[in-house]
C-alpha cells in the first residue's frame, strides 16, 4: 500500500495540479490579450471603438486573476488530493477556457448593449463559480479537520457570487444588460478583497499526496 501511494504521489499531488492549471489560467489570458487589435489611427477619437473590447477584456482578465488567486490559495492549504478532485479542477478549467469566447462576443461593437451576449458571459461566470464550489467542498470532504484547509474553503463569497451573478443574468435577459454587466463588476470587486484569515495561514507549508476516491 505504501509502495503504491508512493507511485501516486510521482504522478499528481496538488503541486502538479496547481501548475497545470496555472498553465491553462495564463493561455487563457494569452488568447485574450492576442484577441486585442489596436485600432489603426492616431488620434483618440479612434479608440473609442475600441473601448468595449478593452473593458471587457479588463472584466475578463481580473476575473481569470481571481480564480487563480482563489485557486492557488486554496491548492496552497491543500495536502491530499483525490480523482475527484481532480475532475473537478478539470470542470473549473472548462468553464474559465470559454471566458476569451464570451468576452470577445460581449466586446464586440455594441454588444454590451444586447441582452444575449451579457447573458451568455454571465452564464459562463456563474459555472464557474458553481465549478469553484463543487472543487472546494471535495477538497474539504477530504480534510474535514483542517483548520487551514476550512479557512481556504469557506464558501461565503462563493455563494455571494452565484446570487449575484444569476441576479445579473435575469436583470440582463429582462432588458437590463448593463445593469447585468455591474452586477458582474461587482462580484470582481468582492473577490479583489483580501481574507486576513488566509493571509495570517501562509506560511504552513502543506506536505502533498494523493488519495483514490472510496
Amino acid at each position: 500500500m505504501t509502495k503504491e501511494l508512493s507511485s501516486q504521489e510521482s504522478v499528481t499531488t496538488p503541486h502538479r495540479l496547481e501548475s497545470f492549471s496555472d498553465g491553462v489560467m495564463a493561455i487563457i489570458i494569452t488568447v485574450m490579450v492576442l484577441r486585442l487589435n489596436a485600432p489603426l489611427v492616431s488620434t483618440l477619437n479612434g479608440w473609442l471603438p475600441f473601448m468595449p473590447r478593452l473593458i471587457a477584456f479588463v472584466l475578463s482578465f481580473i476575473f481569470i486573476a481571481q480564480y487563480w488567486n482563489s485557486h492557488h490559495q486554496l491548492l496552497r492549504f491543500t495536502k491530499r488530493i483525490s480523482e475527484g478532485v481532480m475532475w473537478a479542477n478539470t470542470h473549473l478549467l472548462f468553464w474559465l477556457s470559454l471566458i476569451p469566447v464570451t468576452t470577445a462576443w460581449i466586446g464586440e461593437n455594441d454588444n454590451y448593449l444586447h441582452e444575449s451576449p451579457v447573458v451568455l458571459y454571465g452564464a459562463v461566470a456563474l459555472m464557474a463559480s458553481i465549478a469553484y464550489a463543487i472543487l472546494t467542498r471535495l477538497i474539504k470532504r477530504i480534510e474535514p479537520h483542517d483548520v487551514a484547509v476550512r479557512h481556504a474553503v469557506r464558501n461565503t463569497k462563493n455563494i455571494v457570487s452565484i446570487i449575484t451573478y444569476t441576479g445579473g443574468i435575469a436583470l440582463a435577459a429582462f432588458g437590463s444588460p448593463l445593469v447585468g454587466i455591474v452586477c458582474y463588476v461587482l462580484v470582481s470587486i468582492l473577490w479583489i478583497i483580501p481574507d486576513r484569515r488566509l493571509v495570517s495561514l501562509w506560511r504552513q507549508s502543506p506536505v502533498h499526496s494523493f488519495i483514490r476516491d472510496s
